[in-house]
Order: structure tokens, then C-alpha cells, then sequence
């Protein structure tokens, strides 16, 4: 099996494509970081963030004296009002201009990771039917649900490989942009009682990658199905694509049905959790994960029946 898996990254890592993937990962997060620190304010004679933090405040109370605005306004600004007031309180510098801001924004680049491991999953076996270099593999003693797992598992090493990448490079040219001031900033969140916590920046920002990453598992085992049922790297990276774009807008058109919630896509973005704001009231993060782990099991399921069960000589 370890040899099957060396194997597998053998041919993933050899070509030029992989590479052209991680290079542009990389410029990207060093170019929005880049921007994100040019365009803080850094001016000598600029306000404090005390100064503007109250400032803030001051415009939102007059924002609340406005008999227009709906219920759901008027909360949303008083939890601001209270989130500014407890940073002015306990002397904690907000987010925005601190390594944590850019660190915290490459984070979303998540999506990215998933798009790149679709496009090598997709390609994995599909390639393999396309090149007929399938026959290679099955003349070796190892059985077919060996070479399916080993395919599987030099997957999702590839975006670990990715996650592991983003999240250094993220740390180390951000803190270099910021001189590493501001490390042990906390993180502040209104927790659903409406009382201001202090979370760990940066376990926090690990269960984003991890939680973000159970998405990029489930769409690789998507594109992985199509690619073994249908033998197309056509079809496994442009639906799971599809998929993994349209899926947030199909979630908005049927969000106001309570059983969209057995979706998939209802449950794919775990990191909502962490924020409190689940994709419908009274989801839990055990619903989602009980969600997921069924759409996994039927589609790693199809996978393993075709390809160990279907004819592959030709």
C-alpha cells in the first residue's frame, strides 16, 4: 500500500501542472497580503484606533435615533456599539491593521485549495482510462480496492500539502509585514446569548482551516466518484465545479425551506459554526457532520462498486 501511495504522488508531483498550482496559491497570498498592508492606515499624525473606534460609535448611535430602520438593523448596530466598546474597555487593538487581518483573509483561499485538488482528483483515474495506463496497474498483484485507496489517499495528502503551505506562508509574510507586533491579539465573538467572548486567534483560525477543509474532502470524493463512474476528467472536474459554486446560490433560492437542510451543499460550510450563524436556525455542527459523513459513505461507496466491480480490460 505504501508503495502504491509513493506511487501516486509520484505522478502527481511530476507534473508541471502541480508546481504551476502551489506557485500561484503562493503569489496570490503574498499579493492580497501585500495590498491588504499597503492600504492600512500607517500615516504618523492618524487618529488612534481608540479615536476612530469611538468615533464609530458615536455614528452608530446616531444611526439607531432613525425610526426607519428595521429591528434586525437596529441589532445588528447595537452589536457593533458593544463589540467597540468592550475592544475600548479591556484595551484590545481590533483586528483590521495587525498581521491577524491578512492572516485571517488568506484563510478564504480554502477555496482555492479545493478547486486545485478537484482538478488532480478528477484527473486521477479518469486519466488513467483515458491514457490506458489502467491496464499497468491492474496487471500488479495489488487488488483494485488497494489502487482505489492509495489514488484517494495521494489526494487528500496533496491538499494537506496545500492547506500546510497556505497557512505558513500566510503567518510568516504577514508577521514579517507587521513585525510580528500583536501576536496575542484575541479574537472577539458574540456568542448566540449575546455576551462578548475572547477566542485563541490562532486555534481559532486552525478550526476554520480544518472545519474549511472538510469541505475540499467532500468535494475531492465527489469529482473522485464521477471520475471512476463515468471515466471522464471532463465531467468529474466540471460538474464537482459546478457544484462547488452554484451550490451556495441554490442554498440561498431554498433557504427559507426547512428541508433544504438535508442538502449537501446546506452543510458544507462548517466554519459558519464558529461565527454562530449556522445555515438555518437550530442546525447544529453533529447535524452537519452526521449530514456529511452520509453523502461521504455513498460516495465513496459508488466509487469502490465501479471500479472493483465494473469491467476495465478495455
Amino acid at each position: 500500500m505504501v508503495n502504491l501511495i509513493l506511487n501516486e504522488n509520484m505522478k502527481i508531483y511530476r507534473r508541471t501542472r502541480t508546481w504551476v498550482m502551489i506557485a500561484v496559491m503562493i503569489v496570490i497570498v503574498l499579493f492580497g497580503s501585500f495590498i491588504d498592508w499597503h492600504y492600512d492606515d500607517k500615516e504618523t499624525g492618524q487618529a488612534t484606533w481608540q479615536q476612530q473606534l469611538t468615533e464609530r460609535n458615536q455614528q452608530n448611535a446616531k444611526l439607531l435615533t432613525d425610526e426607519k430602520l428595521d429591528q434586525d438593523d437596529k441589532e445588528r448596530i447595537q452589536e457593533n456599539i458593544d463589540m467597540n466598546q468592550y475592544q475600548l474597555d479591556h484595551n484590545i487593538h481590533p483586528e483590521g491593521s495587525t498581521m491577524w487581518s491578512g492572516i485571517n483573509g488568506s484563510a478564504q483561499l480554502v477555496l482555492l485549495i479545493t478547486l486545485f485538488t478537484v482538478i488532480i482528483a478528477g484527473d486521477s483515474l479518469a486519466g488513467e482510462f483515458s491514457s490506458g495506463t489502467i491496464k499497468l496497474l491492474l496487471i500488479r498483484p495489488a487488488s483494485r480496492l488497494k489502487i482505489l485507496i492509495s489514488k484517494y489517499v495521494s489526494m487528500i495528502m496533496f491538499g494537506l500539502l496545500l492547506l500546510v503551505i497556505l497557512f505558513i506562508v500566510s503567518v510568516l509574510f504577514n508577521g514579517l509585514l507587521y513585525r510580528f507586533e500583536n501576536m496575542n491579539l484575541p479574537l472577539l465573538h458574540l456568542d448566540t446569548a449575546g455576551h462578548i467572548v475572547e477566542k485563541n486567534m490562532f486555534a481559532n483560525l486552525w478550526q476554520s482551516y480544518l472545519l474549511n477543509g472538510v469541505s475540499t474532502i467532500i468535494f475531492v470524493t465527489m469529482a473522485f466518484m464521477i471520475s471512476s463512474a463515468f471515466r471522464s476528467s471532463t465531467m468529474a472536474i466540471g460538474f464537482s465545479l459546478f457544484a462547488l459554486f452554484a451550490g451556495a446560490i441554490l442554498m440561498e433560492l431554498l433557504h427559507d425551506y426547512d428541508w433544504s437542510r438535508y442538502i449537501l451543499f446546506a452543510n458544507i460550510n462548517l466554519s459558519g459554526y464558529l461565527t454562530g450563524h449556522p445555515y438555518q436556525k437550530g442546525m447544529t455542527l453533529a447535524f452537519s457532520i452526521k449530514m456529511l459523513a452520509a453523502y461521504y459513505l455513498v460516495f465513496s461507496l459508488v466509487a469502490w462498486l465501479v471500479f472493483t466491480k465494473r469491467d476495465v480490460a478495455a
